[in-house]
């Protein structure tokens, strides 16, 4: 009896803290209000894709399509190569995302670990190419993709972005925060630097990984001015989003808003797919390395 009756008081006690105070409900409000403002645009395009044309210039808007329809999507195949352009962004964005991360895992682990003379003038350096206007060298790379003759492919676009000053700042900060022991120890086993490079310090900063992937993956599929400057009328070369532009010149008097919502749409997917993957990868790291330390 004695203990059941100094449970009762405990229960009560959790119970009370459970029930939501009238501070968490206005959070609740006012997450709830973010998340609807945020996922608005997004869903009023792909409802817009699947309306007909009377129903896009319908006033007051017509929120749902009465009768769902998929001829924006065979428009939009009609008018641009939605593979082609869609494979131009993928290699676009996974070549240049895949170098980033490579570079800045090599250069964050050299800031972060290495001792040597002039390293934190060439840090700042690095970090003050960060507050330059991409158009400042937009030229400069110009010449010298020209100079290597890649101008009109996808390897001009590609290379000059294969290392990005903020990764490198992001996984420098993330790898000072690895055991200096550690990598010691790896060491004195023998282990070569690329071995603890990838088999230690990576491991460790997964999170930081996860973040730079999609951070560098999302930016990149949404160049618009890089490749436009570099591929000069290389139709073929075009990524989906240089190609989407085309739709805008049907889109007159809003005839065929359908259809540009329909292009749209295709070009959000991928990115959208990786954003939701890494996000989910993103928050179990955090919690697997809370749990370990």
């Amino acid at each position: 009896m004695s203990a059941a009756t100094n449970q009762a008081p405990t229960r009560g006690l959790i119970f009370r803290r459970m029930r939501p105070t009238g501070g968490d409900a206005i959070v609740a409000t006012l997450m709830l209000v973010v998340v609807v403002a945020s996922a608005f645009p997004l869903v009023w395009m792909v409802l817009s894709s699947f309306k007909t044309t009377a129903e896009t210039m319908q006033v007051p808007p017509v929120w749902l399509p009465r009768t769902p329809s998929l001829d924006a999507y065979d428009k939009v195949a009609g008018v641009i190569n939605v593979g082609r352009s869609m494979w131009n962004s993928l290699v676009i964005a996974s070549v240049t995302t895949a170098g980033i991360l490579l570079t800045s895992l090599m250069a964050g682990y050299a800031f972060a670990k290495y001792r040597f003379r002039g390293s934190n003038l060439l840090f700042a350096l690095l970090i003050a190419t960060m507050f330059l206007p991409p158009i400042v060298t937009l030229i400069p790379l110009y010449r010298i993709v020209g100079s290597l003759g890649l101008n009109a492919s996808l390897a001009g676009v590609i290379m000059p972005n294969l290392a990005n000053a903020f990764g490198i700042f992001l996984m420098r900060q993330f790898i000072a925060g690895v055991p200096d022991d550690l990598i010691d120890a790896a060491r004195v086993d023998g282990a070569s630097e690329l071995r603890i490079l990838l088999s230690i310090v990576a491991p460790s900063v997964i999170p930081a990984i996860a973040a730079l992937a999609m951070f560098a993956f999302v930016y990149h599929w949404n160049s618009y001015l890089w490749p436009l400057t570099v591929l000069q009328g290389a139709s073929d070369q075009y990524p989906i989003v240089i190609s989407l532009s085309r739709l805008l010149s049907y889109n007159r008097g809003a005839m065929n808003t359908g259809l540009v919502m329909a292009g749209a749409t295709l070009a959000v997917l991928p990115p959208l797919v990786l954003f939701i993957f890494l996000q989910r990868f993103f928050v179990d790291s955090i919690v697997g390395s809370g749990v370990k330390g």
